[in-house]
């Protein structure tokens, strides 16, 4: 199996029709979550910032075609029927159902529509191959690809789903992250475990460096597989967001290519995210991936506006393509081979690894190039 029904004590399924998907995931356990910084935050956010509160969950409700943002009070009534509409179906209680939403901001949820598909969702669930990839499917908006991960140790596995590709931002972008496992994991340890990895994972990537209104990522134990090391499933937690995180990154709205950025030698590790976000989200570095420039310039630019501190002429600097790489700056100065690292950047993946020589922490962020396609989605999103 790809990813949560490859944890046990999870069922799944999924619909999709035009532009309006319903998923339904039900999994009895701890629960955490992280959520947008967004001062806006949609009314399923905040109902879930308060209800997850309660440290377990026994199902998520999730649609897509419509955010339920900046709705006011009655989006937050929606919010909470939508939870309703989901408990009825699964016998649960409403405050045991977690909701998202993902899609056009300023529009009403359409809650006959959501009740009808939850209604003929909820009789499929199930822990099977196509239940998971129904289920991702469900969740998609303008992705052109499910997004899958499951991480497997000798006792327990993480798995995850997750939905995004445009207004991708640090603090999340516009993603739904639902994750689970069948370690048996305290409430708190398990919102330390996701915090932690949400910050080097899904917090490292920038498609546009626009925030969303809607992110949020859950996370669900099982306990099926009993006690586990918590530093081992925190690995495995940060292991299975990252994959998930740089599928996210590849499928970014209009992308022609992966672009993933490390920064060594910096004075701390978030020293060295805030310098590997600021060049993944910028413009110039992204639109010179797109035309296979090797454009040396762009990337220390960025990197000196970051805020961090470093000597710009103690530099070292090399892209590749994931697999070899070619110097493009050594101790400040400019030693690149322009036409081997154009040849490089001719695949699906560009990788600069910048060395400040201000100490010993490393970081990666991840993105994409920016292509004209990016402005053809964007123009037209609600029309």
């Amino acid at each position: 199996m790809k990813s949560i029904c490859g944890v046990e004590g999870v069922t799944a399924w999924g619909l999709k029709e035009g532009k309006f998907g319903l998923a339904l995931i039900r999994a009895d356990g701890e629960a955490a979550g992280v959520f947008t910084t967004n001062l806006m935050k949609a009314p399923p956010i905040r109902l879930m910032e308060e209800r997850i509160s309660r440290g377990t969950l026994s199902a998520v409700m999730a649609n897509s075609g419509c955010a339920n943002a900046y709705t006011g009070s009655r989006g937050q009534e929606d919010a909470l029927e939508m939870a309703a509409i989901g408990a009825e179906a699964l016998h649960l209680l409403p405050e045991e159902v977690g909701v998202a939403s993902t899609g056009v901001i300023g529009r009403y949820l359409n809650l006959p529509l959501i009740e009808d598909q939850c209604r003929r969702v909820a009789p499929h669930l199930a822990r099977t191959d196509e239940a998971e990839v129904l289920a991702a499917r469900a969740i998609m908006t303008t992705d052109l690809t499910e997004k899958h991960s499951l991480v497997r140790r000798e006792t327990f596995s993480v798995g995850g789903i997750t939905k995004g590709s445009g207004m991708i931002a640090p603090n999340m972008g516009t993603m739904l992250a639902f994750i689970y496992t069948d370690a048996e994991v305290g409430a708190q340890k398990l919102r330390e475990a996701l915090k932690s990895a949400t910050r080097r994972t899904f917090n490292r990537v920038v498609v546009d460096g626009d925030m969303s209104t809607n992110d949020i990522a859950l996370c669900t134990a099982t306990g099926k597989a009993g006690h586990v090391n918590p530093q081992e499933f925190s690995t495995a937690l940060e292991e299975c967001c990252r994959a998930l995180a740089i599928q996210i990154a590849e499928d970014g709205e209009g992308a022609s290519k992966l672009l993933e950025v490390t920064v060594q030698g910096a004075p701390g590790e978030e020293e060295a995210a805030t310098v590997a976000k600021t060049v993944v989200a910028s413009p110039l570095v992204k639109t010179a991936v797109y035309g296979a420039d090797p454009n040396w310039g762009r990337v220390i630019a960025a990197a000196g506006r970051a805020g961090v501190e470093f000597d710009p002429d103690r530099v070292n600097l090399w892209m590749g393509d994931g697999r070899e790489s070619v110097p493009l700056v050594t101790k400040g100065e400019i030693v690149v081979d322009l036409v081997r690292a154009k040849a490089l950047m001719q695949g699906k993946k560009v990788t600069f690894t910048l060395d400040l020589a201000a100490g010993s922490s490393k970081a990666t962020a991840w993105g994409c190039d920016l292509t004209e396609k990016y402005v053809e989605i964007n123009g037209r999103y609600t029309t």
